[in-house]
């Protein structure tokens, strides 16, 4: 586990005086990094780490001399705790480097985010155990976890070549679907769209084919985290789902955000790893000391929502819900990165882990329009009069997470934002 030091110094404020406002998601106790380029430019992207409203081009500080991100995220803890401290002390009040660094700052509204890094690879997780539940009680109200949930963290492997980063539009896509009623399945656009609130958790170094990571290093092996929308289309989903689980309904457009909070950062925010009274414990190899200490992330996630006609009426967006990561999840990322190897599988530095849907106890925690309108039985009605069950095309999806504790500077993970397009038209 990473622990306190200087750069997590309540006290400490930047020469980036934007940096240094209340509330602001990116203090000099954060530093997240992320791939940037010139807006509309063509010019190959940069590693940059968000200050305040600025973006520092790190590659311009001469702290490192590649613009490759994965080759950045497989260094040891140790080198980049380094070049953390480094960055900190370069960006602090007072600090020497102010001048030289003057140059190196680009305004955030002057540029074009990218996927953070290269995702080679990508497994979705349901660690979510009140959306799983909440969910189990539409199909099996008796019981409504499958018997394996509270011993293996469920989850299967995803499609990264659509993942995007946050402010894309994403096309309505079509599928097959059954209506209840249906004696056959019909094609069409999903008329159920859906979001997923998950975090994304980033791979730093990898591990050799054939090498389990013991839980006790698993975290050595993590980079960071970002906020990350798993979008789904629910009717497409439930008639494709079984035997082997989502499919079309998944792989048309998942979205992250365009900064890693890295596993430094968080390092004022973990919390203790409980299990229910009365749950199994783990199995040994999804257990230690470590993880039951501060295996958790006090994250605080919130869900807005703008349609197409608040938009067009510069009525701002309103939130649908707010919940915490801490709360929602039955495992914790070193449990993931445990489980997902002891098989023997690789993982790469870049492959990203989602969460699976953080959903809280209560009804204004969800983390989906399922959870929200119980399969589309109820209605959301909206403050301009509009009411939703699912996604309409015009409709912006904002996801935001933060982190705040007393004796600490809040610190955020940004926005995973994104827009429905309608469904491309099929010739004939």
């Amino acid at each position: 586990m990473n622990t306190l030091n200087e750069t997590h110094d309540p006290k400490l404020r930047s020469w980036v005086v934007s940096a240094n406002a209340a509330g602001c998601d990116f203090p000099i106790q954060n530093l997240p990094f992320g791939r940037f380029r010139t807006a509309g430019g063509v010019d190959a992207l940069r590693i940059g780490v968000a200050i305040g409203d600025q973006v520092l081009d790190l590659r311009a500080t001469g702290l490192i001399h590649t613009d490759d991100m994965n080759a950045l995220m497989a260094a040891s803890p140790a080198d980049r705790q380094a070049l953390r401290a480094a960055i900190s002390a370069g960006l602090a009040e007072g600090s020497s480097q102010q001048g030289a660094w003057q140059g190196a700052l680009h305004a955030q509204s002057a540029l074009e985010m990218a996927v953070p890094c290269r995702i080679g690879d990508y497994t979705d997780f349901y660690t979510g155990i009140h959306h799983a539940t909440t969910v189990g009680k539409l199909f099996r109200p008796d019981s409504p976890l499958m018997p394996n949930y509270k011993w293996v963290p469920i989850g299967y492997h995803g499609r990264a070549s659509s993942i995007g980063v946050s402010g894309q539009r994403v096309k309505r896509p079509r599928g097959q679907t059954k209506a209840p009623d249906a004696a056959v399945p019909s094609f069409g656009p999903s008329q159920r769209l859906d979001y997923e609130l998950e975090l994304g958790f980033f791979i730093g170094r990898g591990n050799a084919l054939g090498e389990p990571i013991p839980i006790q290093e698993a975290e050595q092996h993590l980079f960071g985290v970002g906020l990350f929308n798993d979008w789904s289309a629910r009717d497409i989903q439930a008639w494709e789902y079984v035997p082997l689980g989502p499919f079309l309904s998944k792989n048309f457009a998942s979205m992250i955000s365009p900064w890693i909070v890295t596993m430094e950062a968080l390092a004022p925010f973990r919390a203790p790893f409980e299990r229910p009274a009365g749950d199994p414990p783990p199995l040994s190899y999804l257990d230690s000391p470590a993880n039951r200490e501060h295996g958790a992330l006090d994250i605080t996630l919130e869900v807005w929502l703008q349609t197409r006609k608040m938009r067009e009426a510069g009525a701002p967006a309103v939130r649908l819900t707010k919940g915490n990561a801490r709360e929602a999840a039955y495992w914790t990322p070193a449990q993931l990165i445990a489980h997902h190897t002891v098989g023997g599988c690789n993982l790469q530095p870049g492959d990203l882990l989602g969460s699976g849907t953080l959903s809280g106890r209560k009804p204004d925690e969800a983390g989906s329009l399922l959870e929200l309108t119980l399969g589309g039985k109820n209605r959301i009605t909206l403050p301009n009069g509009e009411s939703h069950t699912f996604l309409e095309d015009g409709d912006t999806l904002t996801l935001r997470g933060y982190c705040e504790r007393d004796g600490a500077v809040r610190i955020g993970l940004g926005e995973c934002a994104g827009t429905v397009l309608p469904a491309v038209a099929l010739d004939g």
